[in-house]
């Protein structure tokens, strides 16, 4: 166990000081609270998870846990802020001059990637989402609807240069949101009916071959 620091921080998500960048250690103990987190809060869900409970899986103290973070709802907050981001990062890659092809294709494959690695990230998600998301609707309402925007474009540019078949964009974004997270989700219907999942590397290859041949069936140009 880690000494704990000397002195409160009740913004988790903030620098220390006056802007000053977080250390090293601290960096390093705010991940492990965040990693312990997701943990418990993937077993009990907000209402039964505990701070102790969290510290302990972190294994730090209670009051040094909450130099970082100053309440349960605080690191909530920071888990889905964190998941987002990890979530979102491979759509902000879409490069307008990119091939369509090549570009989803690898977008679909990090999200599919997302979904083996972190199944218990995507699942604290989309029970967020079922609850009304109200932890997140600042987020969602705010920065992923922009990105969604901005990334809209790429795919409106696409269209408009004759690369890809005109489509509804945000649509498209939502139809590989659904068909990829769907194997984190929903994993034990896809195991009990396939005997894989997709952990499994070639169950994933496979995937993202179905899927990619039928999202560009419909959205590249007919020859």
């Amino acid at each position: 166990m880690e000494a704990g620091p000397t002195r409160a921080h009740a913004g988790g998500s903030e620098p220390d000081g006056e802007g000053a960048p977080r250390t090293r250690i601290q960096e390093k103990n705010r991940a492990r609270i965040l990693e312990a987190a997701l943990g418990t809060f993937s077993r009990f869900g907000y209402r039964g998870a505990r701070v102790d409970q969290i510290a302990e899986d972190a294994g730090m103290s209670k009051s040094n846990l909450l130099y970082y973070f100053g309440s349960k709802s605080e690191i909530y907050k920071a888990v889905l802020a964190d998941l987002l981001d990890r979530w979102l990062a491979p759509l902000r890659t879409l490069d307008p001059e990119g091939d369509p092809r090549a570009e989803l294709t690898a977008y679909i494959e990090q999200k599919l990637r997302f979904s083996a690695d972190y199944p218990e990230a995507s699942r604290l998600f989309a029970n967020e989402m079922l609850q009304g998301a109200p932890m997140m609707l600042d987020v969602l309402e705010g920065p992923l609807k922009a990105l969604v925007e901005e990334k809209s474009q790429v795919l409106r540019h696409w269209a408009e240069s004759g690369r890809i078949r005109p489509v509804d964009p945000t649509h498209l974004i939502f139809l590989i949101w659904a068909t990829t997270q769907t194997y984190a989700d929903f994993a034990p219907q896809i195991e009990a009916i396939t005997g894989s999942g997709i952990h499994d590397e070639a169950f994933r290859r496979q995937a993202l071959q179905s899927l990619s041949d039928l999202i560009f069936s419909g959205l590249l140009p007919r020859a």
